[in-house]
This record gives structure tokens, sequence and C-alpha cells, in this order.
């Protein structure tokens, strides 16, 4: 049954790229490159702190496999399911402009079944930077099927910093020594996770070590590909300048240390000019009792002289500091973003604000169960997926009136939580933290301004302390305990976006939504058609619907 399905798919994958190569016979200017994955994700056994555990594996590797990209290429990726659990994988941070057919979560996507495959197929449409791709259903990220997904730029593009010698990738990730299956049992029966067992770095717990050579420049792309902790990362003797952020290049800033949160990804350059030897390279938690830390190596060509103690001393608890640090993160606006245009040529500071949604995260026992909401509702996941019932007009999926635009009084409830944005609208959303402990959110299909972090409670006033000139543009978003984010964001990407937390057991247990970006114009310049290999599932199963 598998290989049945899988020669399907291939054919019908292979009619899709012929339909695309003779659509494009007349077309003076040929497409952008392709680049062509076959992944396969399987159960494995590793030890990542020492304790032998099932893994997720694609491709038989853990971490997945890295993405090593262009601006605009394209990307056909084959995943083959050889799981027990249905599957998908998001690519986030990367837009999908007018794509969100794939955009790899359940409120666009069928899951992928046990033993069947589907193919993404989708552009890395003027996009540069550091991005992650992972596991978007059920808790299968906190077993892995995770990876790199790295964008250069194009040759004609220039970028705002010397041209480093070489790349280093790192995925720190908090560690379980639970599987996902475990962990979500304990979910399931309304327990809040424990504090993780451990850190990983690219899958190890300690020893990776990353060789360079004296008077080199490298550039480091670090993500926090973990499920629910901050970190802090350094490397021992050796500064760090911040060069990009998720997309975004950033003022040239030297830090010593950096706080990268859930979900987030940077980009610095180090140069190795301290003497040969070996030294730490460390990640530790923040906000967290007790703080966990992990160590890789960065190698000196030629050193005969292992790294020594002390480990270089990180910030533990304090909010403040980090607060303070993320301000000082700006956006460069005299440099090219992936098109050859200044990124500060779209002044987002004097656009005026069409909707203001401010967002509540909370905790609530809804029939007995542990559940997170937002603005009291925990979002449930229908049979089918938003994006198939908005565009096949399928009833009694989802409204618009189940969630409110601002926090309101009253019971917490179960529900399907989409906001209707028109195309264009410009948005302030407000991330209010009443809680004790860090969070942070994700939005898919684009990019917003962080324009303002505060403590206490937002309201109207806050906006006279706003970052309206130099704000970094990015995907993912701290929210510190007790205290408030500020995003402006230009809702340009017509689609089904799904809004979440990226604090995984959090999201699993109904701390997401959905925007839906909608104008009443059928047409290809704004929205493309749903892709020929389109899954069906719940109310969406028979191909009339097409």
């Amino acid at each position: 049954m598998l290989i049945s399905t899988m020669k399907q798919k291939h054919l019908l994958l292979l009619g899709f790229l012929l339909a695309y190569c003779f659509s494009s016979v007349f077309v003076i200017n040929a497409e952008d490159p392709y680049l062509f994955f076959t992944w396969t994700v399987t159960y494995g056994t590793r030890s990542p702190l020492g304790v032998p555990q099932q893994v997720i594996l694609i491709n038989g590797q853990f971490p997945g496999p890295p993405i090593e990209g262009v601006t605009n290429n394209n990307i056909v990726v084959n995943v083959i399911n050889k799981l027990d659990e249905p599957f998908l994988i998001t690519w986030n941070g990367i837009k999908q402009r007018k794509m969100s057919w794939q955009d790899g979560v359940l409120g666009t996507n069928c899951p992928i079944q046990p033993k069947s495959s589907w193919t993404y197929h989708f552009q890395l449409k003027d996009q540069i930077g550091t991005y992650a791709y992972f596991a978007s259903t059920s808790m299968h990220r906190a077993s892995g099927a995770f990876g790199a997904l790295n964008v250069n730029q194009r040759s004609v593009i220039f970028v705002p910093y010397p041209k480093p010698d070489a790349d280093f990738t790192l995925l720190v990730s908090d560690w379980y020594k639970m599987g996902h299956k475990e962990l979500q049992r304990r979910l399931d029966s309304s327990r809040a996770l424990p504090p993780p067992d451990g850190l990983l770095i690219n899958g190890a717990s300690k020893g990776l070590v990353f060789t360079g050579q004296h008077g080199k420049i490298y550039r480091f792309r670090i993500s926090n590909v973990g499920i629910s902790t901050s970190i802090n990362f350094r490397i021992q003797g050796h500064m760090m300048t911040l060069v990009e952020v998720e997309g975004s290049h950033t003022l040239q800033e030297v830090y010593e240390s950096l706080d990268i949160h859930v979900g987030q990804s940077v980009t610095v350059l180090v140069t190795l000019k301290a003497p040969v030897k070996d030294y730490f390279i460390v990640a530790s938690t923040r906000f967290t009792k007790p703080i966990l830390t992990t160590t890789g190596i960065l190698s000196y060509q030629g050193s005969k002289i292992r790294p020594s103690h002390p480990l270089p001393i990180g910030p533990t608890y304090h909010i403040h500091w980090s607060m303070k640090q993320a301000r000082t993160i700006r956006l460069n606006l005299t440099a090219n973003a992936a098109r050859p245009n200044p990124q500060g040529s779209f002044h987002y500071g004097t656009i005026p604000i069409n909707r203001t949604f401010v967002l509540a995260n909370g905790r609530a026992m809804i029939n007995g169960k542990l559940r997170y909401t937002v603005n009291r509702v925990s979002y449930v996941n229908p049979a089918t997926p938003l994006k198939l019932a908005d565009w096949f007009n399928i009833p009694g999926v989802f409204n618009f009136k189940t969630i409110m635009n601002i926090p309101t009084p009253g019971p917490s409830i179960l529900g399907t939580s989409v906001f209707d944005v028109a195309l264009h609208e410009y948005v302030e959303f407000v991330f209010q933290n009443n809680e004790g402990s860090i969070q942070s959110w994700h939005l898919d299909g684009t990019s917003a301004y962080v324009v303002g972090y505060g403590s206490g409670t937002w309201n109207m006033a806050k906006r006279r302390g706003y970052n309206l000139v130099d704000a970094v543009s990015r995907h993912t978003f701290q929210v510190y305990p007790m205290s408030w984010t500020s995003i402006l964001v230009s809702l340009d990407n017509k689609g089904m976006w799904n809004l979440r937390s990226q604090i995984w057991s959090r999201r699993y247990l109904g701390q997401e939504l959905y925007v839906r970006v909608w104008n009443n114009e059928k047409s290809l310049y704004t929205e493309s058609e749903p892709p020929v290999n389109v899954l069906f599932c719940g109310k969406a199963k028979h191909p009339r619907l097409i």
C-alpha cells in the first residue's frame, strides 16, 4: 500500500513539475532553481543525555538534514511518514507567499497519515536569513523532527557585513528523557510538564567541536528549537556581532552573550583573534531553577590546549537585563533586504493602525482538564482544516465570533478561534502576559515590527514609548513575565495563518489561533489555487469539492 501510494505521489509530482516546465516554455527568464528532497520519517534510538530513548529521525538523522537554500529557490520536499501517527512539518519563519497551503499546520493541511507521503512545494520568496523547520503535530517536536533551514542571498544582492569564511549552524534545544508520547500522556492527564532534563546543541549534550582558523571570520547561525526554555548563548573569550535576526539585517551591535527565546533564530559573526587554543561554546537556560547548561567547543586549527574552566558567566533570572538587551536589537535601515531596496524604505511608524488585538494568555481547568487559553478560549483543531473549509465554503467548521479582540471577563471555553482581517490591513497585536513565566509567540505568513516591551498591563498610553523608527522585524516574539509585547504588521499575505505559542505544551493544550487574511478577489496575483496534490480530510473528503 505504501509503495502504491508513493508511486501515485511521485507521478502526481512529476505531472505537476512538467506542467510548470511547459508553462514557462515561452517565458524569457527561466524559473528560479529547484532543490529536491525526499525525507523518510521514522523512529530510532539515540542517547542525547546518555540514556537510550526513542527519537524521531529524518533520513536516519537527528537532528534532521539541513536545507541550504538561496533566495527564491523552489523547495520540493517529499515527506514519507513511517511513524504510527499523523505527521506534519512546518517551516518556521518561511512566509509562504500566497501559499498558506504549504504551511504545514493543522489549520491549513490535512496531516500525512502513517504509511503515506505528501510533497511540499514552496518558494523561499524574497527572504534571507537563518530559519528552522520542525514537526507541528502533537508533541512530536519534543522527540526531534527538527532541522536547520538557511537562506543565503543571491549573488546580485549585497549584505552589509564582511563575507564569512565559513558557516556554523547550531540548533539549541531543551530536552526531556521522556519521549513525546509520555509527555503527551502527562499533558492529557492535566499535569503540567516538569522542567527539561538538559540542553542539546545539534542533538548532543557535550563534546561537539567547531574548528576554525586564526584570523578568519565565521558566521554562527543559532536557533532555539526547544519546546519550553529560553536560552543564553555565549562563546568563551570571544565577542559576537549580531548581523541578522529572522530575516532582518540588524545594526551590528557587539554582545558578550545573547538571549534567544523559544522558536527564535539569530546570526552572529565571530572573528577568531584570540590565542590559538580551544574555547567553550555555552548555552544555558534563562528564568529556570535549576539552571541547565550545555557546552560545545570552538577549536582553533592547530590547537593543542583544551578549553579551561570556569565557563563564561551568563545571566540567569534577570528579566530586566533581557528586556533591556531586546531593545538594543534594531533594524539596519540602510541595508538591502532580499530584494535590492533598503529595508528602511517601508516606513512602518507612519502608517495608521487599522485594528488592535490584545491577546492575553491564560491557564484554566475546562471540563476538569488542564487547558491553556487566549482571551479565555482554548483552541481545538477541527477535523477539517480551516483553509479547506474557507476555500470550499464548508459550513460548521469555524466562525469569527468565537474569540474577542480584547480580554473580557468570564469563564474559559473550548473553541476554534479565527480572526477575520482584510488583506493589507495594518494591525497592532499586543501580547499580554499576566503569568509568572516567560512566553513566546509566533505568527506564520509574515514578519512584524516589535515596537514595544513593558512590564504590567498594556494600555493605549504605552504607544508613546513605541520604537517607530528602527524596530526589528521578526516572526517570533518573547513576552516577559507579568509584561506585554506589542507588534505592528501589514497583513499583506492572503491566506489562513497560525498565531501560536512556541511553548509547545501550551500550544498542544490550546494556546493558538488563526488569522484569516482575506479579500473577495479570486486572483493568482493575491493567492494561489490549492496544490494539485492537496490532501482532503474531515468534511472535505470528496474530490468533487475541487
